[in-house]
């Protein structure tokens, strides 16, 4: 959508993976849990409900590929979904690969200890291994 910029905190901690119709597929830069964030390129929105219905079941489509998509890649035990939007108001759904392997195991990822960045090859491997697997081109 013309005008649309992403939250500047979005911006620094994640890297893009792919355009879905609706929605910028991030991830998210901690290697500790994988960690897709979608964004609707529209402006905004910082409630689910300030989506048009169309747009809200469209998004969630999307959260729902996406979350199918984490758990194939990563062969993850449950895949998690959170719209908190405490700290980053423009609306973003979460969805977070855990496994009872993961350091904050059964608790929630949010706030648990310092964010561990990717190497940067492993990152861009992870990348284009979720880009892929949601059909984007190279």
């Amino acid at each position: 959508m013309e005008g649309f910029t992403l939250d500047p905190t979005l911006a620094r901690d994640t890297v893009k993976v792919c355009a879905m119709p609706r929605c910028d597929v991030l991830l998210m830069d901690d290697s500790r849990f994988p960690w897709l964030i979608l964004v609707p390129r529209l402006l905004g929105i910082v409630e689910p409900f300030d989506l048009e219905p169309a747009d809200l079941s469209a998004v969630m489509r999307e959260g729902a590929t996406a979350g199918r998509t984490l758990k194939s890649v990563t062969g993850c035990t449950k895949v998690n979904f959170g719209a908190l939007g405490n700290i980053v108001r423009q609306f973003h759904l979460h969805v977070v690969a855990r496994s009872e392997s993961d350091p904050a195991w059964p608790g929630p990822v949010w706030g648990f200890g310092q964010r561990e960045p990717y190497v940067p090859r492993f990152r861009e491997g992870m990348r284009l291994k979720l880009a892929a697997a949601l059909g984007a081109p190279d």
